[in-house]
């Protein structure tokens, strides 16, 4: 963890800072202090395995910690920090709002500014590339695309193997941290004017 950084966001400095966090946080909402901490501690243990095993860091992470039979609530606070599950304790909530605080304090995130715009162009791109798609936009900081289709050249199942075709596309040409969600929006709308 110590050699891995997330949006130049050190992975072991992050997760030392989230179990503080969420010590206090569930100290001061009647929580566990102690787990709360050790769960922040674990949360993104995942990614010290993602350079060696296919998956996401929190299918990893909560993986490894079964597997060590870690308490219930730090394998929930895993699943929980990216919305994989509801958090069901307070000292999973305290994980969620701490992971969410650490990554956007001022400060904490310092990636290349040049190469996160060049990525988030280079999605949209692709996505504006395909015959009948109107806009595309890249938010969340990248990891989100909306790609807005016209919906008198592309239909319903159209649309599902365009978002399937983009984010091929994305996998094989762009280096992204994470995963992209690809989001094809198809609207028709029908306007008329009663006189």
């Amino acid at each position: 963890m110590k050699f891995r950084a997330s949006y130049g966001q050190n992975a072991l400095g992050h997760s030392l800072e989230v179990a503080h966090l969420a010590g206090i946080i569930a100290a001061e909402t009647g929580g566990d202090e102690q787990l709360a901490k050790r769960a922040g501690i674990l949360h993104d243990i995942g990614k010290a395995l993602t350079h060696e095993f296919a998956g996401s860091h929190v299918d990893l992470g909560a993986e490894v910690c079964k597997r060590y039979k870690e308490h219930p609530v730090v394998i929930n606070a895993i699943y929980a920090h990216h919305g994989h599950e509801e958090a069901t304790s307070v000292e999973a909530a305290a994980v969620c709002a701490a992971d969410t605080l650490s990554a956007a304090r001022p400060g904490a995130r310092r990636e290349v500014l040049e190469s996160f715009l060049k990525r988030v162009q280079d999605i949209e791109e692709i996505a504006k590339s395909k015959e009948g798609i109107k806009q595309a936009y890249a938010i969340n900081a990248g990891r989100e695309i909306r790609v807005i289709a016209n919906a008198k050249l592309v239909n319903d199942d159209e649309a599902v193997l365009l978002a399937k075709e983009i984010s091929q596309e994305i996998e094989e040409k762009v280096q992204f941290p994470g995963e992209i969600k690809v989001n094809v929006i198809r609207e028709l709308r029908a306007v008329n004017y009663a006189r």
